[in-house]
């Protein structure tokens, strides 16, 4: 009972991301046609540019997210180093458009990625090799 439950609640995730991501790769091309073509004609769009690096991020991030839930529906385990990965995008999407002018800490943000990435090594360092 509990496997089937958690099956459909996977199977309902994939389903939700598929439209989720759909929608971002929509307003993705809607941005970058509508900033870049018509709001920016100059080409210097260096503050869309940036609104167009965390769109594409998010599409990104989404598609890692759905790698995880399929993952997780083929292997009934999760995956610790897509996990990562994921994260650490998120977290690399956060640095990326981060505004200076903002009262925000961004040593909390290089914490986490300091976090991530020895998390990260230390996976990869216990996976096992194949040669």
């Amino acid at each position: 009972m509990i496997r089937y439950v958690e099956n459909f609640t996977s199977k309902v995730l994939a389903i939700a991301l598929v439209f989720i991501i759909f929608i971002a790769l929509l307003d993705l091309m809607r941005t970058i046609t509508v900033d870049v073509f018509f709001i920016e004609p100059r080409w210097s769009f260096s503050a869309p540019l940036l609104k167009i690096f965390g769109m594409l991020l998010n599409v990104l991030i989404a598609l890692e997210l759905m790698e995880n839930v399929t993952a997780y529906l083929r292997n009934h385990s999760i995956q610790l180093e897509l996990v990562i990965v994921t994260a650490l995008t998120a977290v690399a999407r956060k640095v990326i458009i981060y505004d200076t002018k903002s009262d925000g800490d961004i040593s909390g943000l290089a914490f986490a990625v300091l976090a991530l990435a020895i998390s990260y090594w230390i996976v990869r360092q216990n996976k096992p090799r194949t040669n």
